[in-house]
């Protein structure tokens, strides 16, 4: 297992160098590269019927031919152009939303055009192993009759959302793209309270090892979990700003109905930064506990080292003395002068810490 403190900071790469002098609407892949080539999943459907397709390229998805009244289109990997060119002259899709699409360093935010509307989400991967929390770009556009779903990676988080399509759920598959809307959004969302209570289980743990001395380097996984749950709270706080401006705006929602859904969904974002806060709290709180616990055993080193100090300094004074260079020394000629040497440093420390811990009240308390 590698702890936080073990690893050593990574050196920020250039992302954005190639966007340098490019014009706006220009799609260049801004972030990592998470797969090898991107893929393809559509969810052709209605009310009644559902049809499931897979495609790997371009040329076998030129060959479909949509048969249902709604449409969900999954990409996994943004990283080509050709394919974001291609999907924007098939859905009519503005560059400039392209462009941010490719551009996998965005934060949440929902930008409404004519004829669609195009939502940012961001989410996250919790490591146990290192206490690291990824995240990764989740791009959507909403039309009247289609929806499309851009992630970096295969992450299964849109895979319950699947799952209850081929099960005919009612209320999804006879809503629209407003609801399968809500529902991509609900799943991030939900995701966030599982990587916000694997951060708290972490700093849990943590705070058990402080107060028990066992753990090291508690400074650095401090640090790290609090600069992972800032980073959280980061991105989730525009996301709120988002649902409440989406909320607030007059006919952004075309279902009476789904003002309670997305409603629900930001009181979600609320508890999560309401979460984020305390956790915020408890990590400043494990920083003064460990600043408590390093004093106390500084104090205990420190009252040690008295201890013996005080044991020896008679010692060191009797030694002193009859190490004088003198002719004649009081107990010089003496049989048992060494023996009451050794007697009297014996006396004069066992004397000296009785007068010093009675005067403190060590000795009384205890008695």
């Amino acid at each position: 297992m590698h702890k936080a403190s073990d690893r050593k900071p990574a050196r920020r790469k250039r992302t954005y160098a190639p966007k340098i002098g490019q014009a706006p609407g220009s799609i260049i892949h801004v972030g990592e590269v998470k797969v090898d080539r991107t893929h393809f999943s559509l969810f052709d459907y209605d009310e009644s019927r559902l049809e499931e397709v897979s495609f790997d390229t371009l040329e076998q998805s030129r060959q479909y031919k949509r048969h249902q009244r709604w449409i969900w289109l999954n990409v996994h990997g943004v990283h080509e152009p050709a394919v974001m060119e291609e999907i924007g002259r098939r859905f009519h899709i503005h560059p400039l939303v392209l462009e941010d699409i490719a551009n996998t360093q965005q934060r949440p935010k929902l930008d409404d055009y004519d004829a669609y509307s195009f939502v940012v989400l961001r989410n996250f991967r919790f490591s146990e192993s290192d206490l690291d929390v990824s995240s990764e770009q989740v791009s959507i556009v909403v039309g009247k009759d289609f929806v499309l779903s851009f992630q970096e990676r295969p992450s299964g988080l849109f895979d319950p959302i699947r799952n209850r399509l081929r099960k005919n759920n009612p209320a999804l598959r006879g809503g629209g793209p407003e609801v399968l809307l809500h529902a991509l959004i609900d799943s991030v969302v939900d995701k966030y309270f599982v990587v916000v209570e694997a951060l708290a289980s972490a700093a849990d743990e943590l705070e058990d090892s402080l107060v028990s001395g066992r753990r090291s380097h508690s400074i650095e996984e401090i640090n790290h979990l609090k600069r992972e749950a800032l980073e959280i709270r980061r991105e989730v706080w525009p996301l709120r700003e988002m649902l409440g401006s989406l909320l607030r705006t007059p006919g952004a929602l075309e279902r009476p109905e789904s003002t309670l859904y997305f409603r629900d969904v930001y009181d979600h974002t609320v508890h999560v930064i309401d979460q984020l806060d305390a956790l915020r709290e408890m990590i400043a709180g494990l920083m003064d506990i460990h600043l408590s616990s390093v004093s106390n055993r500084m104090n205990a080193e420190v009252r040690m080292l008295t201890v013996v100090t005080t044991l020896f300094a008679p010692a060191t004074l009797v030694t002193g003395f009859f190490g004088m260079n003198f002719r004649y020394i009081p107990l010089l000629d003496e049989h048992a002068g060494w023996w009451l040497t050794l007697l009297i440093i014996a006396l004069a420390g066992v004397a000296l810490m009785v007068a010093l811990f009675w005067r403190r009240s060590w000795l009384r308390r205890n008695l």
